[in-house]
């Protein structure tokens, strides 16, 4: 018997494990796990340190995008089996994970091609917003150049 596609996706305000959502879309009858990890990462700006990222959502619609996100994913690449997406929330310091997603397909190809489509398509489309906080403990909320309403529109980060 087929095994059923599934879709996994949890807002936390805990660590994410990379383990836990790869094995989640572990599958005897895929060749390929593609995976993605964006981590917080220490930058300049303005003559300020960034120490970490505030987190915060509209969780009921997270949900729902995730839903419909993974819908289109597999609308363009039929082949997937398994996608699992975990995204913090709240304070996530520097050198750790905000978001760990994962798609397993037969081939490489469809997923590698899978999660950067869906990694953009997160940025676009989720409720999902940060605030930078600085070494001065000043912090100043950012917006996702890829946001249809975003004012710098279409570059990535």
């Amino acid at each position: 018997m087929a095994e059923p596609p599934r879709d996994i996706f949890r807002l936390s305000r805990d660590w994410l494990s990379v383990q836990e959502v790869v094995d989640s879309v572990s599958s005897s009858r895929c060749g390929a796990v593609s995976v993605f990890i964006g981590v917080t990462r220490e930058d300049q700006v303005e003559g300020r340190k960034v120490i970490g990222l505030q987190y915060e959502a509209y969780e009921a619609m997270v949900q729902s995008e995730l839903s419909r996100l993974a819908a289109a994913l597999r609308a363009r690449w039929p082949s997937l089996l398994h996608i699992c997406i975990h995204h913090r929330l709240g304070w996530v310091k520097v050198g750790e994970a905000s978001v760990v997603m994962a798609i397993s397909s037969p081939h490489r190809q469809d997923g590698q091609e899978a999660i950067q489509h869906a990694v953009t398509q997160l940025k676009a489309s989720a409720p999902i917003w940060k605030k930078e906080v600085y070494n001065t403990q000043e912090s100043s909320w950012k917006e996702n150049s890829e946001c249809s309403w975003s004012q710098r529109g279409g570059a990535s980060d």
